[in-house]
């Protein structure tokens, strides 16, 4: 088995980490860089994506047809780690939920007028998207099949009535994909559609408090009533949107994996650094067994969760699914993160409690991990079933 990088992918990822810690690690403890709902202002994040631009750096999951980087999914893993030891490391170089998740659905099955109305302007930063499939009780949730969202065809229109919930970064998103019932097939009720901001027959009902700092656009509840989508807006075929969700979710996964090991990766250098300047009872606080074992345990952790988002995208790359894999990493990088945000304000004490470093932004959005993208017990409940499926096969090498 051979991690090595190839030497074009080890060049990216060492090209982000110094642009991470040259131009935006100092924003993460400067209280003056944060808007209001904890994300970095808009004026100095189209300063970061500038140099982010003028860098090369620009979009590291698009092709570079489209102004990206055109890394595989084993590139962006390497590169999103280090991205993400700073808050705003992702969202400067726009790979940074949602959009990312949403401009690799669109690159994958979009048609090429689609791409070039809805996907490009996401690309080039000119405009936020979102992904509007969550809906309230008794609706969809981890389970599509209850969505009660309906689209019904009216000649070459598709008329939309329903809700949505907790849809992430609508608040200032211009473009959205929607899933919407369309049959009442169990596998092909579902279909996928795009619509704009400035359509009519919707609305953002409000912007949910949430505990944690937000994305940009935060999380909103949407009301549908009556909105029009042409035919042509629609994505893949009829019934084919259980499927669109499936492709979005899969990566996306995987690739919120990839950026929360770097916010692990953070907490543990703060409570390295702390725990080796602090003295107590006349030695370092890193002398002590005790938190040697913290420390430990949780780098050991990370390593874990590294091997695991590493192979799950290895396996994306040659055109598996790896659902399984994804799964496992899913519910280990989520522990993970929270486990090392945990114990880094532990090891730090009152320091780490307090706005005077990152951890205590960290530990409140860590708490989304284990529920966003499919909570923890819907991925372990995956796990369980394909093991009863495969036995012994579900461990097999090959």
């Amino acid at each position: 088995m051979d991690l090595t990088l190839p030497a074009a992918v080890e060049d990216y990822r060492r090209r982000y980490r110094d642009f991470v810690r040259r131009h935006v690690l100092a924003y993460d403890t400067t209280p003056e860089s944060f808007d209001e709902h904890e994300n970095i202002r808009p004026e100095l994040l189209a300063v970061l994506r500038a140099t982010a631009k003028d860098e090369g750096l620009w979009a590291p999951q698009m092709p570079k047809e489209r102004g990206g980087q055109g890394l595989g999914v084993a590139g962006m893993a390497a590169c999103y780690e280090e991205l993400n030891y700073s808050l705003f490391g992702p969202v400067a170089v726009n790979c940074a939920a949602p959009d990312d998740g949403n401009m690799i659905l669109l690159n994958k099955v979009g048609t090429a007028e689609q791409k070039e109305r809805w996907l490009q302007p996401i690309v080039d930063g000119a405009v936020r998207s979102s992904f509007a499939m969550t809906e309230p009780h008794p609706g969809g949730g981890s389970d599509p099949s209850m969505m009660l969202t309906t689209a019904r065809r009216r000649g070459d229109t598709w008329v939309v009535h329903g809700r949505k919930w907790f849809i992430t970064g609508a608040g200032e998103a211009k473009h959205f994909i929607l899933v919407a019932k369309t049959s009442d097939d169990a596998r092909k009720g579902l279909t996928a559609f795009l619509f704009d901001r400035d359509d009519p027959g919707w609305r953002v009902a409000r912007r949910i408090p949430i505990l944690g700092p937000e994305e940009h656009g935060g999380h909103c509840e949407l009301e549908f009533d009556g909105l029009e989508i042409p035919d042509g807006n629609r994505l893949m075929n009829v019934g084919d949107g259980l499927k669109v969700t499936q492709i979005r979710l899969g990566t996306a996964r995987l690739t919120h994996c990839m950026r929360w090991l770097g916010l692990s990766k953070r907490c543990l250098d703060i409570a390295a650094d702390y725990t080796g300047e602090r003295m107590s009872g006349g030695r370092r606080l890193a002398e002590r067994e005790s938190v040697q074992m913290k420390l430990g345990h949780c780098a050991m952790q990370v390593e874990i969760g590294r091997l695991l988002v590493m192979k799950a995208a290895t396996l994306i790359d040659k055109g598996d699914f790896a659902r399984k894999e994804i799964s496992m990493a899913k519910v280990q990088v989520a522990d993970t993160l929270h486990l090392c945000a945990d114990t880094a304000i532990q090891l730090c004490g009152a320091r780490g409690y307090s706005t005077d470093t990152p951890l205590e932004w960290i530990y409140r959005y860590a708490r989304q991990a284990r529920l966003v993208d499919g909570a923890t017990e819907v991925h372990q409940q995956v796990l369980a079933r394909l093991f009863l499926e495969e036995r012994g096969d579900f461990w097999r090498w090959a």
